[in-house]
């Protein structure tokens, strides 16, 4: 579960190469905190920030939650996101409102052991503060954050609203892990088995999942996850570390290793591992937007057709997105 245990092998080289980011991703990651519970209204959806706090732990759990108009009309499905780390609840607003848009209401999640936090303070001391927050504790804190966003939404004034058979649960990178320990994925350590399955998620969205570090076969780790699942990742999906590499290879691993009687994959042609945050670090306009629309449209095609019942959606979004694609599977 330790999926940054790279930073302890490669340390000082990792320092070089945070410092250098350091500047950029800090000012692209803090996005203006309002405080309270802002509610920000839009055509055909609202968006509402939340700082709740788990009492169980004495641990805040701010979300940022998507709700569409049409709740009022009936029960609709509701996405429950995990962030990469070093990110937070506004890193991904442009699934959010698509989602919204089109009738899924979606909970995004921070977690402050490990989200936009991490980059203030001594620049000297970044390393270990990743080091802590890719550790054990932080990863299973993560997926409790998860559960608990999901009672409370639930228990809210929400939950008349939503559909339990519809609830999937969803991520980036480090969130991705956190996704599928929710989903059902199971971790040694110290002889001890880790299990968080959350039964209330139905299917999941797994997006550039690193794989579980330490663990050299993922199949026993993957294969009880019985959910649908959607997997996306990009061929320069590389997580470029001087000393270390993990590149698409590893999603692939993950995504050959999960079980489940339904599976698909997309590889998109272009786009590096941070294009599907709302930033455009590293990638051009074009590639940033067309991977982005896609997954948009892909995301909602695999919601639509796993609670429907129906290939149509997946394989009309297939060919609409061919030129885009190194790789498209199902199983």
């Amino acid at each position: 579960m330790n999926v940054f245990s790279l930073f302890r092998r490669h340390r000082l080289a990792v320092l070089l190469s945070l410092l250098l980011l350091a500047p950029m991703l800090v000012a692209s990651s803090h996005a203006p905190v309002r405080a309270g519970d802002h509610v920000e209204q839009r055509a055909g959806y609202r968006v509402q920030d939340l700082d709740w706090v788990d009492p169980a732990r004495g641990r805040a759990v701010p979300v940022k939650l998507f709700w569409p108009d049409n709740a009022g009309r009936g029960k609709v499905p509701l996405v429950v996101f995990s962030h990469g780390i070093g990110s937070a609840r506004d890193g991904y607003t442009y699934l959010g409102r698509y989602w919204a848009k089109h009738g899924i209401a979606s909970l995004h999640v921070q977690h402050v052991g490990s989200d936009r936090t991490l980059w203030e303070g001594n620049p000297f001391t970044l390393v270990s503060r990743f080091q802590h927050a890719a550790g054990d504790a932080e990863a299973i804190d993560r997926v409790r954050d998860q559960r608990f966003a999901l009672d409370r939404v639930l228990a809210g004034e929400w939950g008349a609203s939503i559909d339990p058979a519809r609830i999937v649960a969803a991520g980036h990178s480090y969130g991705a892990n956190t996704t599928l320990m929710s989903a059902g994925a199971r971790v040694v350590r110290h002889g001890q088995t880790i299990q968080l399955r959350d039964p209330r998620i139905r299917a999941a969205i797994v997006i550039s999942a690193p794989p579980f570090y330490g663990d050299q076969d993922f199949r026993p780790i993957l294969s009880g996850i019985t959910v649908p699942t959607l997997h996306v990742t990009t061929a320069d999906d590389i997580i470029r570390i001087p000393g270390f590499g993990s590149g698409v290879d590893d999603r692939l691993k993950v995504f050959d290793a999960i079980g489940g009687a339904h599976k698909v994959l997309a590889v998109y042609r272009h786009g590096t591992h941070n294009v599907f945050t709302d930033h455009r670090y590293f990638d051009s306009r074009e590639v940033s937007e067309d991977v982005k629309r896609a997954t948009e449209s892909l995301s909602l095609a695999f919601i639509d057709g796993t609670f429907q019942g129906s290939p149509v959606e997946l394989a009309q979004w297939r060919a609409s997105h061919r030129a885009l694609l190194a790789r498209y599977e199902t199983r």
